[in-house]
Parts: structure tokens; C-alpha cells; sequence
């Protein structure tokens, strides 16, 4: 009980920090970034997709600045998709499922004691003893969840500890027909256990006609990141937050 309080005096003196734009911590410095690119990219009727929806967070955001859009979520760890059926159900259409490249069932490796570092495969953990509980999940693509009633993507929010190509490679037809802005977390200490290196992401981006930055440098209307230099910015861990958007816009 007194951990669940602790959790959500946290909550609230994060969203406080982020509201004063307070960046004492890069966390809410991404925080106050991503909040300020959300509405400056966004439209009332914007349709958004929030891929790892966790608590919801991003989804208020969504919520708030395109009330009138329509907007998908998914989370496969149960608590928090149920909480979100029970928070955000009327609003936003929430499914179930892990996303990935192809259509199957899955091991989901649900950290317990730091649920953000859950995902499809183990990582780095910030805790030396995770707790990690295996649950079998349904793993969809994308392009195949997402129906034409849905209408035009405006925006799709990853955060999969690692797993964010897999999502884009299934995402393919729907970025070629959409482009829609991409808002993702990528990074060592998780993508290489997916396999993935910083140029995998950039190929797979700049086939689909993407350019990529970093959450400040979008804000900041600088040039996108080049190969050499997402490969140091990689290597040295100084981002891990990025924003993807049709080179052309």
C-alpha cells in the first residue's frame, strides 16, 4: 500500500516538473520535449498510435490535444492493459498485443519491479535483480491491425525496450501510405538484443523516405542526424529519444 502511494506522489511530482518545464532529469527532459513536439505537430482530429502505452501517459497527451481524433493503443502486459480499459476505454480503442514484424504468440518478459523495461526479449536492466515473469502474448503487425476506418495516421508514438524495427517492419505499408511522424525511443542496452545496430534503423527509415533527428534537434527545426552520427550518439548513449518524419514534409 505504501509503495502504491509512493508510486503516485512520483507520478504527480513528475507531471508538475513537466507542467513547470523543469527538466531537472533527461527523462523529463524528454518528457517536456515530447509534450511541446505533441502540440505543435498535432490537430484536433489528429489520429495517433501510442505502441507500449504502459500507465497512459502519452495517450492523455494525445487526448488533449486532438480530442476529436481517433487514437489506438496497445499494451500486452494484462494490469496495464486493463487499466487502460478502464481509464482510457471510451475513449481510445486499446488492444492487447505486442507488435512486431510478424503475426505469432511470444514469451513477453514482464519486468515486475521495473515494468518500463519490459518487452519480447531480456535487455540490460537498470535493477541488478529483475524480477521477470513470463507471460505468452499475441504479437500482431501493425499494417494488419489498423483498418481504413481508423482514417489517416497522424502520429505513432514506440516505446518497446528494444523492439522498435521489428514494429516499423511491420508497420511498412502503413508508413508508405500515411507518413505519418514517428516519436520512438532506440538505444543500446536494448536494441542490440533484437539484433538491431543504429544502421539497420536508418536503412529501414530512409527506404520509406524518412529522415531522422533527435528529439531536441526536431524541436529545433535542426538537420537530421546522419549515419556517422547516429552510429557516436549510439555508441556513447547521449539520446536515446528520436523523432522520424517524411524527409519531404
Amino acid at each position: 500500500m505504501k509503495s502504491h502511494v509512493l508510486t503516485q506522489v512520483k507520478q504527480h511530482i513528475r507531471q508538475l516538473l513537466v507542467t513547470l518545464n523543469w527538466p531537472v532529469t533527461r527523462n523529463l527532459k524528454y518528457d517536456i520535449l515530447t509534450k511541446k513536439i505533441l502540440a505543435r505537430e498535432l490537430d484536433t482530429r489528429s489520429n495517433c498510435i501510442d505502441v507500449g502505452a504502459h500507465k497512459g501517459e502519452i495517450l492523455d497527451l494525445f487526448l488533449q490535444f486532438s480530442p476529436q481524433g481517433k487514437h489506438v493503443a496497445f499494451e500486452p502486459i494484462p494490469a496495464f492493459y486493463s487499466g487502460l480499459k478502464a481509464s482510457h476505454g471510451s475513449r481510445v480503442t486499446i488492444h492487447p498485443f505486442a507488435l512486431g514484424s510478424r503475426n505469432g504468440k511470444a514469451l513477453f518478459n514482464h519486468v515486475v519491479n521495473d515494468p518500463a523495461y519490459s518487452g519480447l526479449q531480456k535487455r540490460s536492466y537498470k535493477d541488478t535483480n529483475p524480477v521477470i515473469e513470463h507471460i505468452e502474448v499475441e504479437v500482431r503487425r501493425l499494417d494488419e491491425v489498423i483498418t481504413p476506418e481508423t482514417g489517416k495516421i497522424h502520429l505513432i508514438k514506440i516505446d518497446v525496450e528494444g523492439g522498435e524495427l521489428d514494429v516499423l517492419k511491420g508497420s511498412q505499408a502503413l508508413l508508405a501510405k500515411d507518413h505519418p511522424l514517428l516519436v520512438f525511443e532506440f538505444g543500446k542496452g536494448a536494441s542490440e538484443y533484437y539484433g538491431t545496430m543504429p544502421h539497420h534503423m536508418l536503412e529501414l527509415l530512409e527506404s520509406l523516405n524518412y529522415s531522422l533527428w533527435t528529439l531536441g534537434g526536431f524541436w529545433n527545426n535542426a538537420q537530421p542526424v546522419s549515419a556517422t552520427e547516429l552510429e557516436k550518439i549510439y555508441t556513447r548513449g547521449s539520446d536515446y529519444y528520436f523523432v522520424a518524419a517524411p524527409t519531404k514534409r
